[in-house]
């Protein structure tokens, strides 16, 4: 069976009690905890820095910390997540001036390295690039904000990028990030997804645990038909 991943995305969370909320999402199933780094200069909002992850490490999380920068420029912060505990480290091409010397820098303070894609972004722009990368993560909303429908046509952009990744033979995690929930995880595993971004369907849920059961079931057996 093809190992899935949830990692519930912390701009959902509830900042009063962050620690909190993000070791209880762990402890009902969440696989990765998904940080949205927005500088309101790449994209029109403000969010969190490494302070929070290391802080979040601090308090004793574990698992892996999945950081996605939609910010311009990207080269400055990369070290100072990495050191802070970051494990998977994520870039929009377009915010970079050397596209390569970003993903060699993530790399070299031992974090996975991604690109992220936006929904009006052309997959070429991988082409120079899949012998580089660790992840691909895909935007299925406009970058910016929580709680965003996700965009229909972005799922022929996942399978697309799943038979990009399968012509390679890599090992690129194929993720997707914005508007996931219980109605169209199923239509997002099915196009070949692996990472599965979640903010709002979780966090705003009454009861994490049975969310998360409830995704990992509906994807659990998909892959049994």
């Amino acid at each position: 069976m093809k190992k899935i991943f949830i990692a519930p995305s912390i701009l959902s969370a509830d900042f009063a009690k962050l620690g909190k909320d993000v070791k209880d999402v762990l402890f009902s199933g969440g696989d990765i905890i998904h940080f949205d780094v927005m500088d309101n200069h790449y994209v029109p909002n403000l969010t969190f820095g490494p302070m929070v992850l290391k802080s979040l490490r601090q308090y004793g999380i574990q698992a892996p910390i999945d950081v996605h920068l939609m910010v311009q420029p990207v080269d400055n912060l990369i070290p100072l997540f990495a050191k802070a505990g970051a494990d998977i480290i994520t870039f929009h091409p377009e915010a970079s001036q050397n596209v390569i010397g970003t993903l060699s820098l993530i790399k070299n303070f031992g974090c996975r390295a991604g690109l992220a894609i936006n929904p009006d972004t052309s997959l070429n722009i991988l082409s120079d690039f899949m012998d580089q990368i660790d992840v691909i993560l895909l935007m299925s909303v406009m970058p910016g904000f929580a709680g965003q429908k996700f965009i229909l046509p972005v799922l022929k952009k996942i399978y697309q990028a799943r038979k990009k990744i399968n012509q390679c033979n890599a090992r690129i995690l194929l993720e997707v990030d914005g508007g996931i929930n219980l109605n169209n995880v199923q239509d997002i595993a099915d196009a070949g997804a692996d990472i599965f971004v979640i903010g709002s369907c979780i966090f705003r849920s009454k009861n994490y645990k049975y969310t998360i059961d409830m995704i990992k079931n509906k994807l659990h057996n998909l892959h049994k038909k």
